[in-house]
């Protein structure tokens, strides 16, 4: 489960593209905010099951990986690309499916291969249609699904649904929002799920989504304020996600993409949205060293005000410098540090 929304210049108060996604994953499941540097892989890259050929040189990526996994759940590369991905289920059974790339993979391999949104989609379908989707997308248990990604960049965005090798993409107007089902029209009417419950898990999150886009012009508070926001469901099942030990909210991204900026600034947040706080960080400055993702994982309501209180010194401070990526993680840290000592 994932809810991902983007809004393009023209419908956002800053002029550039904002683009956020909350990770609903296993709710212990760690997820790891990493950099990963331009390199030459050689003759092969091997991802979370397969090995594919390698390009030349690939794009440096900063992005939240779920420990076990090779892929990513979102992330911005150093051109100004940002993809977030969803699971799909569709008339195809993904459990019938041999191991191939799973969503994550086509996240970063869409990153790191692609300095522009039109190629990144072109990367994804492609690898797609070679290599087909197949194997989990959960570390702990089989649990295959199909993938649709939201891609951006400062004057694009594109939405790309699957299953299995077959695709559609279509591109964003001014504003999109995805969630866990199928949304361009065709593909939908074509592979839609007849007993998936779209209509209580999925359908009342989009909508909220939805709203916030119709709320121009969109601004960066209004959509961290909806990854925080425990609307569009019931039991649990709602934005910001906390369904016992099934599904949680356990990371979130909202990034500006600015057309003459010279990097992307993306605020990253580790745990869950409603009790961590969102890092601006300048892609492809030093990233630092982000404290442990359990670290926020133990956060709780009560450290609310402390931690806004962070965040808005934060946001008033960060600075597109060298320093400032792991200045941002120090302070955080210094905070966590603080909470911690009190709890015990």
């Amino acid at each position: 489960m994932c809810d991902c929304l983007c809004a393009l210049g023209p419908a956002t108060t800053t002029g550039t593209t904002l683009f956020a996604k909350n990770s609903d994953r296993p709710p212990h499941e760690a997820q790891e905010l990493e950099w990963f540097p331009a390199r030459a892989d050689g003759a092969r890259t091997r991802t979370t099951y397969l090995e594919i050929p390698s390009v030349p040189e690939t794009i440096g990526v900063v992005g939240s990986r779920p420990a076990w996994a090779w892929g990513v759940e979102h992330g911005v590369n150093e051109a100004g690309v940002a993809i977030g991905n969803e699971a799909i289920y569709t008339t195809r059974d993904p459990r019938d499916a041999p191991p191939g790339l799973i969503g994550l993979d086509l996240v970063r391999l869409g990153l790191e291969r692609a300095p522009h949104a039109a190629d990144a989609v072109a990367v994804i379908t492609e690898l797609l249609e070679q290599f087909g989707q197949g194997g989990s997308g959960h570390g702990d248990t089989e649990r295959p699904y199909w993938s649709s990604f939201l891609v951006a960049d400062a004057n694009e965005a594109y939405v790309v649904e699957t299953s299995g090798r077959t695709w559609a993409a279509e591109a964003v107007i001014r504003t999109r929002a995805i969630s866990n089902r199928t949304t361009i029209t065709s593909f939908d009417a074509e592979h839609r799920h007849p007993r998936q419950p779209v209509e209580t898990r999925v359908d009342p999150r989009l909508r909220a989504s939805r709203a916030v886009l119709e709320s121009e012009a969109v601004t960066v508070e209004a959509l961290k304020a909806h990854l925080r926001a425990h609307v569009g469901g019931e039991s649990g099942w709602t934005v910001c996600m906390h369904v016992g030990n099934e599904e949680a909210t356990t990371g979130a991204i909202v990034a500006e993409l600015a057309p003459r900026a010279p990097r992307a600034k993306a605020r990253f947040l580790l745990g869950a949205p409603c009790t961590s706080i969102f890092v601006p960080v300048f892609v492809g400055r030093p990233l630092g060293a982000p404290p442990p993702w359990r670290a926020f994982a133990s956060l709780t309501p009560a450290h609310r005000a402390e931690l806004d209180a962070l965040e808005a010194e934060l946001e008033a401070d960060a600075t597109d410098t060298r320093a400032w990526n792991a200045e941002a993680w120090l302070r955080v840290r210094s905070v966590l540090d603080r909470v911690s000592e009190r709890e015990r």
